[in-house]
């Protein structure tokens, strides 16, 4: 009967968050300064049935800077608190404005005029109690070497490209995991410096059959089922975000690159020019204006990289203002998946 049913699978699901429980005591009894609570069990208990309970560890000792507390970075903040990372600080100088009550949830209501990490403090601590939130309100730009070290990964967002060059060096210089990303209407991009990131992949091979098997008349189905897994360790190198930005478009390899690099690259080029010429983003409230800037600052961005202005249509400015609650959850989703599991289930995270 149905009942009978609910019941069994209550019954089940009550023995797996107690397993969970079970496999977390122990792991804390090993002595582990990554050792997980009952409580911390419970709460990450799909993770770990997920990604494992090593990984779960490595993930709950790392900390996080996360620079800009505008939609994305609100999305972002709250995918890696609910995650179990160890601490998170957010870090933001300007004051919440009309806009951010629109796509930035972590603001209440008549929150305007105040600093925006601090008005995102308590409901971004609200989301997760066993993650160690701050605000921080001074500008990155002030910020030290040193500081930046503190971190297992930095994510900047609202940033200048002078500012993301900056902290990409020191990042990458250090050996901290370096994430950026932004959102401009219904465009978003993100961008990964991982340094050198070492990582596990799955490889399938056929496995080798007996004589006797190849002579059977179903040898022929029984080679495509037996198959063997692999697992291949690898390293990749990182670029610097410099390197991304300085490529040489007129040369052979560069027009090579050309035929694989999306316009989207391009764009951001302009919209990140626009930033650093403005000091804001293009907004609704002069988009006439904004409009004949951001087309003016295509042409002479293209001219500069040496490309055809044709890879960037005319009409591209209508889609280019404000920030869209929408795209901050899917960038923001992407953003921050990439940091957790970084190319390897959350060992991107792990202190070194």
């Amino acid at each position: 009967p149905p009942a009978d049913a609910a019941a069994a699978i209550l019954r089940i699901m009550v023995d797996e968050k107690e397993q969970a429980k079970a496999k977390a005591k122990a792991g804390e009894g090993e002595g582990g300064r990554g050792g997980l609570s009952e409580e911390e069990a419970a709460q990450y208990d799909r993770q770990i049935r997920l990604w494992g309970l090593e990984a779960q560890k490595r993930l709950r000792a790392s900390r996080v800077l996360l620079v800009g507390l505008r939609g994305l970075g609100a999305e972002v903040a709250k995918n890696l608190i609910l995650a179990g990372v160890k601490a998170v600080t957010l870090l933001d100088p300007q004051q919440v404005s009309p806009e951010d009550t629109q796509t930035q949830f972590l603001i209440p209501l008549g929150s305007v005029g105040k600093n925006r990490a601090e008005a995102s403090l308590a409901r971004a601590r609200d989301l997760n109690p066993m993650v160690d939130v701050k605000a921080d309100q001074e500008s990155v730009e002030r910020k030290p070497e040193e500081f930046f070290t503190r971190f297992d990964v930095v994510c900047v967002t609202c940033c200048s490209q002078e500012v993301l060059l900056k902290v990409d060096q020191i990042c990458h210089k250090n050996g901290v995991k370096f994430f950026a990303g932004d959102v401009f209407g219904y465009h978003g991009y993100m961008f990964a410096d991982l340094g050198g990131h070492e990582f596990v992949e799955e490889k399938t091979k056929p496995a080798k059959t007996s004589q006797s098997m190849e002579d059977r008349p179903d040898a022929k189905k029984a080679k495509l089922d037996f198959v063997e897994t692999t697992m291949v360790k690898k390293r990749m190198t990182f670029c610097l975000l410099k390197e991304a930005f300085g490529i040489t478009w007129s040369t052979e390899k560069g027009q090579a690159a050309l035929k694989r690099t999306t316009p989207d690259y391009f764009l951001l080029r302009v919209l990140l020019k626009f930033r650093t010429e403005k000091g804001r983003d293009p907004a609704l409230q002069a988009c006439v204006e904004d409009a004949e800037t951001l087309l003016q600052t295509r042409r002479g961005v293209l001219a500069s990289l040496g490309v055809g202005a044709d890879l960037i249509p005319d009409n591209f400015t209508s889609c280019c203002f404000s920030e869209m609650a929408s795209v901050c959850a899917v960038v923001g989703g992407v953003l921050g998946q990439e940091i957790v599991k970084g190319n390897g289930i959350v060992e991107c995270l792990a202190p070194s």
